[in-house]
């Protein structure tokens, strides 16, 4: 059984339909792992062991009598802290939401609970989602109550917002992660601790019962073993069909790759990206080096885009009791205040052309290529003594992954073989099938 909590949630879900697997077993050894592990409260918020047990009992039925689901029924996966479960506290990650209780699970829990999959609990993750470090030293109270450990050193931040949800899955507590990213908080988590992890396009998955940060630019994405589980968990929480991946090839193909966001790169993550580059061009791949003009005025934008709305959103919680926040991240807030309704209007007219200019300037390439984050995992405890270092490293890790977001692409982030350094693909909106095969078929050569 120890085994089942390393595998793909695919493999996974292969052995329930061969009947190698008991979904109720698997649950039951998941629940017994996070109970028992010493990480526990600083990964899962909560764990929901009876309504784990009782979707895994279905799913054993189902399987017994052959009308399973599909190929996830009986895996059992963990959900961020701002998806709304029934009954379930759902807080994200703040003290401002404390006993905020939802009556109904958010859409895309729903919709993976019709197709079978077990809810393990909620993940911790930054304090409303507004931060990509990971660190949350309000909600719980202590630098590290609400901080989950990165899998490499616990001393350091797993990269956030989607903080637990990719601790769950890098230590074995879940066989995947359902988290959100906003400016890259499923594909920052997802490098910093050697997953693959899917930001999909904005509005392809439903926001309905998710607690908003920025909606413009929210979506929802799984973090995962594999880019198979990616496929899947997508189609799942969209009510499709999984991207078909057999035969997927790099051969053909041409990237490019935006120098200015490689040259910058930490010692580890520049060593994983030129890796990954020459496995990629041995197994066929076009690579070129290049830019787009796009990005430098798009990024410039990004102050007013983000900030404003998340602002916006949360400005008359965080007035009623802005004590109850990590002080850095109310500040990060309160920065929306500066802007006006003109300026933001204005900034959102001038993204839409930009995000054309980019089509334009991609368009005969299969993806764009760059680290996921320039950064390595920063330290904890000097995060926490450091105000100005927080800043920088906070906004250092977000960098490469915000010109997806600000572009309105979908990406990928995939694992390179050196510890905590990413490789990530960006491609055009609504590509999520074409980006997955490209990713099945770069997981195959990075391997």
């Amino acid at each position: 059984m120890d085994d089942w909590l390393w595998m793909s949630a695919s493999d996974l879900g292969r052995g329930i339909g061969a009947g190698e697997i008991d979904p109720v077993a698997l649950a039951e050894a998941y629940l017994a792992a996070a109970e028992g592990h010493g990480y526990r409260d600083r990964i899962y918020t909560v764990l929901t062991r009876d309504r784990a047990l009782a979707e895994a009992e279905a799913a054993a039925h189902r399987a017994r009598h052959g009308v399973r689901r599909g190929l996830l029924d009986g895996v059992p996966i963990s959900w961020k802290d701002l998806f709304d479960s029934a009954g379930t506290a759902t807080e994200a990650g703040s003290r401002l939401l404390e006993g905020r209780v939802p009556g109904a699970d958010a859409e895309v829990l729903a919709r993976a609970t019709r197709a079978g999959l077990v809810c393990l609990g909620k993940t911790h993750m930054s304090e409303l989602a507004f931060a990509g470090l990971g660190l949350n030293p309000a909600y719980r109270g202590t630098a590290e109550g609400a901080t989950p450990p990165n899998v490499h050193d616990p001393a350091c931040v797993p990269g956030g917002s989607s903080s637990g949800a990719a601790a769950s899955v890098a230590f074995g507590l879940a066989a995947a992660g359902i988290g959100s990213d906003t400016g890259g908080s499923v594909r920052v988590p997802s490098a910093w601790n050697d997953l693959v992890g899917l930001k999909t396009t904005s509005g392809r998955l439903s926001l309905e019962g998710v607690v908003p940060l920025a909606e413009s630019f929210d979506t929802v994405g799984p973090l995962c073993r594999s880019v198979e589980d990616c496929a899947e968990l997508l189609a799942v929480m969209e009510g499709g069909k999984a991207a078909d991946l057999t035969g997927a090839t790099l051969e053909g193909t041409r990237f490019l790759v935006l120098e200015a966001y490689t040259n910058d790169a930490a010692p580890a993550q520049a060593k994983g990206f030129a890796s990954a580059i020459e496995r990629l061009e041995a197994a066929g791949a076009r690579i070129e080096t290049g830019s787009v003009a796009s990005i430098a005025p798009a990024m410039s934008l990004s102050p007013i885009l983000f900030a404003a709305e998340a602002y916006g959103t949360w400005s008359e919680a965080i007035e009623a009791a802005p004590e109850k926040m990590f002080d850095r991240v109310c500040e990060r807030f309160r920065g929306g205040a500066q802007f006006s309704a003109p300026d933001f209007v204005a900034a959102w007219r001038r993204l839409r052309d930009l995000r054309r200019d980019w089509l334009r300037e991609t368009a005969e390439y299969d993806a764009v290529l760059l680290p996921t984050t320039a950064n390595a995992p920063p330290d904890i405890a000097r995060l926490m003594a450091d105000p100005d270092y927080y800043v920088a490293e906070n906004l250092l890790c977000l960098r490469n992954t915000r010109v997806g977001n600000l572009m309105g692409l979908c990406g990928l982030s995939l694992p390179t073989g050196v510890p905590a350094a990413g490789l990530m693909m960006l491609a055009a909106p609504m590509a999520e099938e074409r980006l997955l095969r490209l990713g099945a078929a770069a997981e195959a050569a990075l391997a």
